[in-house]
């Protein structure tokens, strides 16, 4: 498994090893000791699936309290991922990262709790799969704005189709800081 860090401390890139011959390949999505020793050692709760067309964007998505930590990666097809710290406090607050995550070399991005996180399809279809480290409690969802002007992120899809909830989503600027997750140093 090759680890690499990222601009933002905590998230990270992972590719697991991929065995491979004639009759196709085999890899481990998930290995708890492994991941443990590169400092992923949250348990995971929820895995999800999802499943979209080329040009659709989600995200970018958090909830708080209870801030979700996620493993995400691509089963089929392509997308742009990206995390954004939204810690209040964070020497990284308002930055983010991105990474093409393909079915063709089974990177992962782990993204830390107290980060949003959104991804744009650029493949025909994408079959995205998550493990989250809380469960999923639409009372505590939160959102920002995917062409936020200040986070400045360069989408590959000049104009996605979102959600009806995903395209009335606030600037990070807009939202209330005592709604957001705090750094902890």
């Amino acid at each position: 498994m090759k680890i690499e860090t990222t601009n933002l401390p905590g998230v990270l890139l992972i590719e697991p090893k991929r065995f491979g011959d004639a009759r196709g390949y085999f890899l481990e999505t998930w290995h708890q000791e492994r991941y443990a020793a590169a400092g992923i050692n949250l348990g995971f709760v929820q895995d999800n699936l999802s499943r979209s067309v080329r040009g659709i964007l989600r995200g970018l998505h958090l909830q708080h309290p209870t801030d979700q930590g996620k493993l995400v990666y691509v089963v089929e097809g392509e997308v742009f991922d990206v995390a954004v710290d939204v810690r209040v406090g964070s020497p990284s607050f308002g930055k983010w990262t991105g990474a093409i995550l393909s079915a063709k070399d089974n990177r992962q991005l782990w993204i830390p709790p107290g980060f949003a996180h959104g991804f744009c399809v650029t493949s025909d279809v994408a079959l995205f799969a998550y493990k989250c480290t809380e469960l999923y409690s639409s009372a505590q969802e939160l959102g920002v704005a995917w062409n936020d002007p200040a986070l400045g992120i360069p989408w590959p899809v000049a104009e996605p189709q979102l959600s009806a909830k995903d395209s009335v989503l606030p600037r990070l600027a807009d939202i209330d800081p005592a709604h957001l997750p705090r750094y902890q140093g």
